[in-house]
Order: C-alpha cells, then structure tokens, then sequence
C-alpha cells in the first residue's frame, strides 16, 4: 500500500531542528501523483491527496468517473419538473397551441405575389415602401410563417459534421494550427474586406487561456454548468437564425444573442437545467421569434446543445470562442453605428459585460475534466423528452377541450 510522503518545514529548508523547536512543527504532504510539488487537495473518494486538476485527473480513472456518475444521477433525481417550471411551459405551449390555430383560421391560400417572389430570388432590393398594404400584410405573413426560409439554401451547422470531432487545441487551450485558406495565400487587395468562411469549423483562442486562479480569488460556482446550457442555447440560435453568417451583422446578431441568454443579457443565474432552458424556450416562442418555427426550432436547438456538448472540450471551446468573437464585432459595430448616446452606453455596458462572461466560461470548460460532458449532454436531453411528453400531452389536452362541431342538416 502506498504511503503518503511528508515533509516538514524545518527539513524543506535545509536547517538541523533547534533543541527548542516544537515537537509538534508543520509538516506538508508531496502529491502522490506527481511526487514533485505539495498536496493542496485530497480526492472525496479515496481521500488520495493531490496538487491540481491534472494530478486528479490522472489518479485514478475510478474514482473521476464515479464521482461524476455520481453526479449526474444526483441531478436526474432532482429532473422531475417543479410544479411551476411545468406550469409555466404548459403555458406556453398552450399559448403558442392557440396562436398557431388563429393563424392558421386567418392564412391566404397565396401569402406573396408571383412578382414579389420574382423580386426576391432574382435578388432585387425590395424596400418597404414599394409595397402596396396587402403586399406589406402578405409579406409580414410570409416571414411569419418561414416561407421566406424555404428560399434560402440551409445551412449544416458546424457540430453537425464530421470534422468537428477531430477539433486538436493545446494543452494551454489555445488554437494549434490555424487552418491556412486558398485566400490566405494568394495575393489580394488589404483594403478590401473579405467575409470569412461560415463552413468552416471555427477556430479556438488565439493566445493561451489563463487559469481561474489568474482571473477571480473566488471559488467558481457550481451552477457554471447550467448556465453553459444557456449560453449554448443563444448562441445555436443566433448562428442558426443568421444561417451561420453572423458577421454579415455583428451587432444585429449579438443584440440576438443577449435578449435569448438571460445569463448573459439579464445577468439571471438559473439553478436547474429545466429552469435555464424554460426561460429560453419562452423568449423563442414570443412573438418578437416566434416566425423562426416556435417550439419545434425550439427542440432542434436543445439537440444543438446536446450535440456540442457530446463533442467534448475542444468543441465546447471553440463554440464559446467564436461567440465571444460574434460580441466583440458587436461591440466595435457599435462604436461606429450612429445611435443615441444613452443607448450606445448601455448597449456597450451589456456587450462588455456579456464578453467579460464568455471569456471566464470559456477558462473554466478549459480546466474541466472531459468526463464532466457526457453526463450534463444525458441531462440536456433527458429535459429534451420531457419537454417532447409535455408538449404532446400539451396537443392532447387541446383537442380534447375543443368543443364538437354540430351537425348542422342530418341526413334522413
């Protein structure tokens, strides 16, 4: 059985003890792992002591699985709705039921004309004030209803391919190679400003991340989780709504990006999974979003997050880095924007404090073991089904509640 080493101060220093030094000095134990610096910290299952996350990492494959099995079934317990999560999501759908059938009472056969239609896939610029005021209503419905969607080529997301699962950083978590484009090495004009590529899988932190330790004297809550969930939520909505092309309007889209993300845009600090994504779900299904498709976009988002969290550290990194991209560009928009002064302030005060956020989350995914991924990815869809059963009961309990149509001439 292996002891732990211990080494006294007075022997660390190299001096003989004095006749008069206490019987009792301090002593300071050396990791068991590495055998090279002092142990800080002791494992809450094997009691092994330990200097840092990677010495705990390594010690024993046992013990950081259990623990986070562990983990993860204490959460699944406490996964059954509160009754006013699940009161406030019922209402929801029941709103969003009710919108979807008045809508649907009140829809035109043909929501755009033909020569609209012409207009906007030959690529004409339409203005608002060249449409007629049924053109104006029967464009408004169409946006609504995503017919305009159906025009655009859509866009497979980056966690979606194959390549992101073969994302390589450094230990330090920063980029380590830049992928080198065909546009990158041919001689172009510097004054002209070329887009970047939306298909490509995008890059992680350009400079090596700085441990927690640099950043906050503060231990880091254990809600971090859950907010991840959030942050990922706005961030696979805006890049989904933007169709990936989120720097053809930074600022647009990191405006997106705040008013989905309460942690972000409201500095709310939710305490369950079911908690982060009802607050989601709910600005999804409001009116200002609801033509993106509702609930359902809504779902497909949740697997989004299901997804980039089943891929792991380096794409969880990568995600956060480029949506802390997305807010700086938003923010240096800003800058040049024409807005009110008062506005401008409080746009940037959000912008800052929304980066500051992602900076920090993006340092503490770094430093969280991989095992920590895969069980917040089996909560995200444990919620997913839940979400999926209430909705279904949800369309159930409406069709029973409408009331029978009369026959209004019985055949005799």
């Amino acid at each position: 059985m292996e002891r732990d080493v211990v080494v006294s101060n007075t022997a660390a220093a190299g001096s003989s003890p004095s006749p008069s030094a206490s019987p009792f000095a301090e002593t300071r134990l050396i990791c068991r792992v590495c055998q090279k610096q002092f142990a800080q910290y002791t494992c809450p299952r094997c009691n092994s002591r330990y200097c840092s996350l990677p010495c705990y990492k390594g010690h024993s494959l046992q013990c950081t699985e259990s623990f986070m099995r562990e983990n993860v079934m204490d959460e699944l317990k406490q996964m059954q709705p509160e009754a006013e999560s699940k009161k406030k999501m019922l209402d929801i759908l029941k709103r969003l039921h009710l919108e979807e059938e008045i809508e649907s009472d009140g829809e035109d056969e043909s929501m755009l004309s033909e020569e609209l239609i012409q207009k906007v896939m030959s690529g004409e610029e339409v203005n608002i004030e060249d449409l007629s005021d049924d053109e104006i209503k029967q464009f408004r419905q169409a946006l609504a209803s995503g017919e305009l969607s159906k025009m655009i080529e859509p866009w497979t997301p980056w966690w979606k391919k194959p390549s992101a699962r073969l994302i390589s950083l450094s230990p330090d978590g920063n980029q380590l190679i830049r992928q080198v484009r065909e546009e990158d090495t041919a001689t172009s004009d510097p004054t002209t400003d070329q887009e970047p590529s939306i298909n490509e899988i995008p890059e992680g932190p350009e400079s090596p991340l700085p441990s927690l330790k640099q950043l906050t004297r503060v231990e880091p809550s254990p809600l971090l989780s859950i907010h991840l969930v959030d942050i990922l939520y706005s961030y696979c909505f805006t890049l989904r709504l933007y169709n990936g092309d989120w720097h053809s309007d930074p600022l647009g889209a990191s405006t997106v990006a705040l008013s989905m993300s309460k942690v972000m845009g409201e500095d709310a600090k939710p305490e369950t999974v079911p908690e982060a994504l009802t607050a989601c779900i709910e600005e999804t299904c409001s009116p200002a979003y609801r033509h993106t498709g509702g609930f359902r976009f809504a779902i497909g988002l949740v697997d989004d997050i299901i997804s980039i969290l089943s891929l792991g550290h380096n794409a969880l990194v990568c995600a956060l880095s480029d949506f802390h991209r997305l807010i700086e560009a938003g923010k240096s928009m800003l800058k040049v924007e024409k807005v009110g002064k008062t506005e401008s302030t409080q746009s940037s005060s959000k912008l800052r404090g929304a980066a500051r956020k992602l900076f920090f989350m993006t340092c503490w995914v770094h430093e969280q073991p991989e095992e920590a991924w895969p069980p917040l990815a089996r909560i995200v869809e444990v919620q997913k089904a839940s979400l999926e059963e209430l909705d279904t009961g949800s369309r159930k309990a409406d069709i029973k509640s409408r009331p029978q149509s009369k026959v209004l001439i019985e055949e005799l």
